[in-house]
């Protein structure tokens, strides 16, 4: 097949998302969340074509906070938007229609190449799995079993067909290590992405008072947090992610990144719902509370 062919998806009853009550209904609005993302997304640009379509067309870099903004509201949507979840991803799949070119290693490349696409949506899975044992406690063999099962359906939700996405753990690990032999590198983009001296604008967004306190503030504010999260960052990626893309992680950024997150996993617990879960996530959760007459699990 040419490495930019592209398929339109089967229309038919549109897929529905991962069940309330489920693994990502508690990970994913959950405010630890936040912690995770960054890996993700710098696993999935360490893809040559990923990467050089982020390079490329992305305005991470002049608006990064709007980017990262409107990447957080995707997710929740995929999980928690109901019937809006599958609009959400034809939304997606309509954006990067027209996103293409050619990649680090020469090839042409589609961000709708189910290769590439498919492999954006795959990496969720391991970094979603490796960071909740930092940040929540280990998942047992069902959980994990059961989380792959959810991140198919997103899969789903994102128009990818079943063939292109392994369907069990035990086809999903060979595909993994196979993409991080052969495909995976420090591109551009992850190089900017863990870089702990990055220059990143002000926080844009909020209220008034508080962009211009931040922005007067940024010059001492930023340096400590660029270096936050890089480690972060880099600390929450699987290990064998690391090791493919040449990160550095040293026992003392070990030893850091665990302090950091007992602190994490011992606070965010006892925060009152408000606080603790995105709005997106607690206004369904508050739904299916109303609808169930009954308390939705939410996890630690």
């Amino acid at each position: 097949m040419d490495s930019t062919a592209v398929e339109v998806p089967d229309e038919g009853e549109a897929p529905a998302p991962p069940p309330p009550g489920g693994v990502l209904w508690s990970l994913t609005g959950d405010i630890r969340s936040l912690l995770i993302l960054p890996s993700a997304l710098t696993l999935q640009v360490a893809h040559p074509a990923v990467g050089a379509g982020v390079d490329e067309h992305s305005v991470f870099r002049t608006d990064p906070w709007g980017r990262g903004e409107r990447s957080l509201r995707s997710l929740q949507l995929w999980v928690y938007g109901g019937e809006a979840a599958a609009e959400e991803g034809r939304r997606l799949r309509r954006l990067h229609r027209t996103i293409r070119g050619t990649d680090t290693r020469g090839r042409r490349y589609h961000a709708l190449t189910p290769a590439n696409y498919a492999w954006v949506h795959a990496t969720g899975f391991p970094v979603y799995r490796h960071a909740a044992r930092y940040l929540v406690r280990p998942m047992t063999e069902a959980q994990e079993r059961a989380l792959y099962r959810e991140w198919l359906q997103v899969g789903r939700i994102l128009g990818i067909h079943d063939r292109d996405m392994p369907q069990t753990l035990e086809e999903f690990w060979p595909y993994y290590r196979r993409m991080l032999a052969e495909e995976i590198e420090a591109t551009a983009v992850v190089r900017e992405l863990v870089a702990p001296d990055a220059t990143v604008p002000p926080p844009d967004r909020g209220p008034l008072p508080v962009r211009l306190l931040l922005r007067a503030l940024w010059p001492v504010l930023l340096p400590p947090l660029a270096r936050f999260r890089s480690l972060v960052t880099v600390g929450l990626m699987p290990p064998d992610a690391r090791a493919a893309i040449g990160l550095e992680w040293t026992p003392e950024q070990e030893r850091k990144l665990r302090r950091f997150c007992r602190v994490v996993r011992t606070v965010v617990p006892v925060l009152p719902e408000r606080l603790r879960y995105l709005p997106l996530a607690r206004r369904a959760r508050a739904a299916h509370r109303r609808a169930s007459n009954g308390p939705v699990p939410s996890g630690r």
